[in-house]
């Protein structure tokens, strides 16, 4: 009998023979895709179980919890609702439909605003979909062809035409491979709904279960160009079980009842006031001094580590930046130019042109002229400059959000100007001094993004200096990274245009991560501006410039506080730290004195003297989120002592007024972030 044909793939790192045409479902096995198993990675990229796995390949089992399972699950929902879609609303025009953080979203034309009947409507009928457990079928087709399935699809004609060229999430929609469509099939083996898709998908729509929700809808522009059409977008969530959707629901009701906005305005910190304009805010008294406070600590640990303070303005001309670089590269984001300088004559005719001036969007341009100010030698080096920078980015309107994205921000930033020879340890001891900082404000959990440039053809072309630049910045980030002991995710092109960068990203108290502090490599901007330095050996000498932040940017970090903290600081940067209250009018006068021996500590305290019921009083320090609320009555008054009530509605009663003093202080000035920490021990 003559021997069947094998070929061999690896499998989990061994080697297996299988036969020509094996598909994944028939390597996995049925058992295996019931416990969970989706779809494939074959020497890397994701693959339908039902593709045939080519000689020699590199083979791996997707499963629907892990990441790569979540983004397959989340685009096949989004198949499911815009076939759900199609049948509610036939000449609809479809435009993409990716997956994305948490979730999916898919954008239609042709149909009017989205109401919450709809939505109920869509859901409906995905849910049966989803039971009816089509097949995702993947076919390849030519542009000819999906020209002719596709002629009443502009959009699906536009993507074919253009290759996907321009369009948000067109890769999940035209694939560098060639053109692909997936049917979705019913068991009688009839077509239900086809698109045009990259894929992957799962087996079957049964797979995605009754773990997704739509969530909200919006409108859009057709690849994000605002001068597009106008389109539908509704966004939607799915997870490996209903029980993981209860648990990421329970967390955005969490994140709603956290917004820092919300919380701003109901605890008095900070407004955005229409008249000022989108991305812009004004602090009130309280979010002041909440501001203060943290800008005062970071200015403080800079003075330790041995930054040097220096200020710039926040305007500039316009050739500044184009000597950084700054406006080939970064133009879109930076506040259109203004004239000044120009002269006029009598009639106010202009007779000498004026120069272009910028709002700064960066400081480094600036501190580089700092640093030439003068002649500079290795015994400076490393040299660091630090300043509270003002800048400026022209983001989208659509696109501020809060403190979280502004148009007018303050920085946190460094520039470090050492050798070459210098820069790995210098960057080692950033990332620990960073991280030392965000600890210092309660902020634990901690991992490393390394962001790199884009190795692929013409992506390369967006990033500027020699392959030697980039693999000498990148091998000591990486060592740095390495060094710290901290997890470490690649970013591959991720990188800013002048070089690579390490980012630290936080986990807050409900899970999201946030992206805080970062340092950069940058060879570029020395050679620009013509920066140099004399040797041990009289030689002169480029430096190496490394770009830095802590907090990114103070406004975002205080954002970010005031969410992870859900608005209830430690007393250390809480506005008021002390609210006294007393029970009746007569003990007003000694309650003053109590505030006076507070504030002689250099405590923040209020004195609620109002008319209000002392029940009310109680009710307000606690919806004002006040670190510690003080009582006092007669047998207060006659012992000399408060009584403590603390956020968590524990109250310990007859504490001499000495010792409530010390307690207070000594929690501020050991800046504890734990609540527990900030109770009276029981001695």
């Amino acid at each position: 009998m003559e021997a069947q044909p094998t070929c061999d793939i690896t499998l989990d790192g061994l080697v297996r023979s299988i036969e020509p045409g094996t598909t994944g479902t028939a390597l996995f096995g049925q058992e295996a895709i019931r416990a969970g198993v989706v779809a494939m990675r074959v020497n890397g990229e994701p693959w339908d179980l039902e593709r045939p796995i080519p000689a020699g390949a590199a083979v791996e089992p997707i499963t629907i919890d892990s990441p790569d399972g979540l983004d397959i699950l989340r685009h096949s929902a989004t198949h499911v609702m815009a076939q759900a879609v199609q049948e509610m609303f036939p000449e609809v025009n479809l435009g993409i439909g990716p997956f994305i953080t948490d979730g999916f979203y898919y954008d239609f034309g042709n149909i009017d605003a989205v109401t919450p009947e709809m939505m109920r409507e869509i859901d409906k009928r995905m849910k049966r979909i989803v039971k009816e457990g089509q097949r995702f079928v993947r076919r390849e087709i030519t542009e000819a062809q999906g020209a002719v399935e596709l002629a009443d699809q502009p959009y699906k004609l536009e993507l074919i035409t253009t290759k996907g060229a321009g369009a948000e999430g067109a890769s999940v929609e035209v694939g560098s491979g060639g053109l692909t469509v997936y049917d979705n099939v019913r068991r009688d083996g009839s077509v239900a709904w086809s698109d045009l898709c990259r894929g992957p998908h799962l087996p079957s729509t049964r797979h995605i279960g009754m773990g997704f929700a739509l969530t909200k809808s919006s409108s859009a522009y057709w690849k994000g160009d605002q001068s597009g059409d106008s389109l539908q977008r509704i966004y939607g969530t799915a997870w490996a079980t209903k029980e993981e959707l209860k648990a990421y629901q329970e967390r955005i009701k969490e994140a709603e009842r956290r917004d820092h906005r919300k919380l701003g305005a109901e605890l008095d910190l900070f407004s955005f006031p229409e008249e000022i304009g989108p991305g812009l805010v004004v602090f009130h008294p309280k979010g002041a001094m909440l501001r203060h406070e943290i800008e005062s600590h970071v200015i403080a640990r800079h003075r330790e580590y041995g930054f040097d303070f220096v200020h710039t303005p926040e305007i500039s001309k316009g050739g500044l930046f184009h000597t950084s670089g700054h406006l080939p590269y970064y133009a879109d984001t930076m506040f259109p130019p203004m004239l000044a300088d120009e002269e006029r004559d009598e009639a106010g005719n202009i007779t000498k042109a004026g120069q272009e001036y910028y709002l700064k969007a960066m400081n480094c341009p600036m501190h580089n002229l700092i640093f030439r100010s003068r002649g500079r030698s290795y015994r400076e080096l490393p040299l660091r400059f630090f300043e509270m920078g003002h800048d400026y980015r022209y983001e989208k309107s659509g696109v501020v959000h809060g403190l979280t994205r502004m148009r007018g921000f303050t920085q946190d930033d460094s520039h470090t100007y050492c050798t070459t020879e210098q820069a790995g340890q210098e960057i080692k001891a950033q990332i620990a001094f960073f991280i030392s900082i965000l600890q210092d404000f309660g902020l634990t959990d901690f991992y490393l993004e390394l962001s790199t440039r884009d190795e692929d053809g013409a992506k390369k072309d967006k990033f500027i200096g020699s392959d030697q630049d980039w693999a000498v910045a990148t091998a000591a980030l990486k060592e740095a990274c390495d060094a710290s002991g901290l997890t470490v995710v690649p970013d591959p092109g991720g990188a800013a245009f002048y070089g690579p960068k390490v980012s630290v990203q936080v986990k807050d108290a409900i899970g999201r991560t946030w992206q805080m502090s970062t340092v950069q490599y940058d060879f570029n901007q020395p050679e620009r501006f013509d920066l140099e330095y004399t040797a041990s050996d009289g030689t002169h000498q480029r430096p190496i410039m490394l770009h830095s932040a802590k907090l990114g940017s103070v406004e975002r970090f205080i954002g970010v506080l005031t969410e992870h903290y859900a608005g209830a600081f430690p007393a250390w940067l809480a506005p008021v730290q002390v609210r006294l209250i007393p029970v009746a009018e007569a003990f007003d006068d000694y309650v003053r004195e109590v505030a006076e021996q507070l504030r002689a500590r250099g405590v923040r305290v209020e004195a609620d003297l109002s008319d209000d019921r002392f029940g009310k009083k109680i009710r307000n320090a606690s919806k004002d989120k006040i670190p510690f609320t003080l009582i006092a009555g007669g047998e207060d008054a006659q012992a000399g002592a408060v009584s403590f009530r603390f956020r968590d509605g524990e109250q310990t009663n007859g504490v001499p007024v000495g010792r409530a003093v010390e307690h207070i202080a000594s929690v501020i000035a050991r800046r504890v972030n734990d609540p527990a920490g900030e109770r009276l021990s029981r001695d």
